[in-house]
């Protein structure tokens, strides 16, 4: 199954040079059942990523643009009254469909973004006295822009919890955006072929539920998780002022599921220290909650994380 994994990721190289942590990410995700935060500047190929992977493995996807005056009816959808039939009838939005981009979804009011979250949590939707299941899969992919604060909602740290990884894009290599303007400039991106479907989707992701995880290794992961929560009992009684909340338990089933399925898009059938370290940081960094002083200080949750890291006895 790995070579359907290659021949994937080589299709989407037609339409998108570079961001292999951005393309890595949506696969975690949409294997895995989980959903993904990426915060960048715009021009970094967000968008041109899921379309890509929608296009390439044969799903629906529906872009939602975020902004103040959103309503939650206009995601989900809402009861309609029909005149002539002198009924209601449901009138389904934008959430139906296997992939959603939410861009920027901090620009939403509270209420709008509930709406989302609770969606992505429980896979359905109710609208007026009915339940309606969301497609499998189901992927939402959220960005956020870093640098315009103005007319912006932050997401609070509860619903920032519902996202298995957050991931920080940053700019490509000099060579890859020479290559980009190359292209751009001279019209000649492809589009990808459709290679993959629904069914084979699905089938990759039973495959990863598959994948060994030695005792060892998930005490390990469960040893890195309860370090943020009670750091002097690993030897670093200063992080204590630092934080005020540790990752949660969603944050240690969300570890454990996404190093299985990165194990899996390295071609092994096991999961190594290695695949814990690579994705500590994109799984739980949004998941701590620092102490003001922490902040004032400029301190980082990668530079908590790096700490206990090499606090924590490697198995």
């Amino acid at each position: 199954m790995h070579e359907a994994i290659i021949r994937l990721k080589n299709e989407l190289q037609k339409a998108l040079i570079g961001q292999e942590s951005v393309v890595d990410a949506l696969l975690i995700g949409l294997f895995t059942q989980g959903h993904i935060l990426l915060e960048g500047v715009p021009g970094l190929a967000k968008t041109t990523a899921i379309k890509a992977l929608s296009r390439a493995l044969g799903l629906s996807l529906k872009r939602l643009q975020f902004t103040p005056d959103l309503l939650p009816s206009d995601i989900l959808g809402a009861e309609v009254y029909n005149p002539k039939e002198r009924d209601f009838y449901i009138k389904k939005g934008p959430i139906f469909a296997h992939l959603i981009l939410a861009d920027e979804i901090n620009r939403a009011p509270a209420k709008v973004q509930s709406a989302l979250l609770e969606a992505m949590q429980e896979r359905q939707v109710t609208l007026g006295s009915e339940s309606f299941v969301l497609p499998e899969p189901f992927l939402v992919m959220a960005t956020q822009n870093p640098i315009e604060q103005e007319g912006a909602y932050a997401l609070p740290e509860a619903q920032l919890d519902r996202f298995m990884m957050k991931v920080e894009v940053g700019y490509g290599r000099y060579e890859e955006e020479l290559l980009i303007a190359q292209i751009g400039s001279k019209n000649l991106w492809q589009q990808p072929r459709t290679l993959l479907g629904i069914e084979e989707v699905m089938r990759l992701g039973e495959a990863i539920l598959r994948i060994h995880c030695d005792e060892e290794v998930e005490r390990y992961m469960v040893d890195l998780v309860q370090a943020t929560r009670e750091p002097e009992h690993y030897g670093l009684p200063k992080l204590k002022e630092k934080l005020r909340y540790g990752a949660s338990p969603r944050g240690t089933i969300d570890l454990f599921k996404a190093t299985k399925a990165l194990a899996f898009l390295k071609g092994k059938d096991y999961v190594s220290p290695v695949d814990v370290a690579e994705l500590l940081l994109p799984v739980l960094g949004h998941r701590l909650t620092l102490s003001y002083a922490a902040k004032a200080e400029g301190i980082t949750p990668r530079s908590i994380l790096e700490e206990v890291l090499g606090a924590v006895k490697i198995p």
